[in-house]
């Protein structure tokens, strides 16, 4: 294993809902489907469903919202032609299935051809930022529900381990890994496609060195 690399094996199970102060639509009864999310008010949160079960999380922290930002300016500026970064789009595997990740990759002609969801077919990678709530779910009901999808790499983002990102690819229809790269560290990887950068700099404040 390179140096400053290491493996992620624990697993936990329990579902994480992130905590939320804002109004939200009264749940009704499980299992909900797509058609009874898009009846929800825009009230400023972020509903998902797994499986029939209603994920509520909050709009992101400022942290949380840099992260994003920064990596997927690295994204872009990689791209090769005919790919891009999007973040925070509307990924539809089922009926019941409805996923928001933070940042994914998917080709520019399904960007203009796709009105409101993505097919997970369309996403080249998934990424998610992890948030204190949600650490549970991201490492493990994601990860299985974006494998089931076939979403062919997902990229977990942990700001609190300095940041620590960690890297899951397809085998089958389970990912293996994932491997782990701390702040300080170069990541050099393949897919979706070839990209460099440090960890630390998706924390690190504008113009300064990590």
């Amino acid at each position: 294993m390179d140096k400053g690399v290491t493996p992620d094996t624990e697993w936990v199970t329990a579902l994480a809902i992130e905590p939320t102060t804002r109004r939200t639509v009264s749940p009704g009864t499980a299992p909900f489907t797509v058609d009874d999310l898009l009846r929800f008010p825009d009230d400023g949160n972020r509903y998902e469903l797994f499986n029939g079960s209603l994920v509520v999380s909050p709009a992101p922290t400022p942290l949380h919202q840099r992260v994003i930002f920064r990596l997927q300016c690295i994204l872009d500026e990689a791209a090769p032609p005919g790919l891009e970064p999007l973040s925070t789009v509307n990924v539809r595997p089922g009926e019941k299935d409805f996923y928001i990740p933070d940042l994914v990759v998917v080709p520019e002609k399904a960007s203009e051809s796709v009105p409101l969801m993505f097919a997970p077919s369309d996403l080249l990678l998934a990424v998610e930022v992890v948030s204190p709530g949600t650490r549970a779910f991201d490492r493990n009901t994601k990860a299985a529900a974006y494998a089931a999808a076939g979403i062919p790499v997902y990229w977990r983002v942990e700001p609190d381990e300095g940041p620590t990102l960690y890297v899951y690819e397809l085998d089958d229809d389970s990912y293996k890994g994932p491997v782990a790269y701390e702040a300080g560290t170069t990541v050099s990887l393949s897919a979706p496609y070839p990209v460099s950068f440090d960890p630390a700099v998706l924390v690190a404040p504008r113009g300064s060195k990590p």
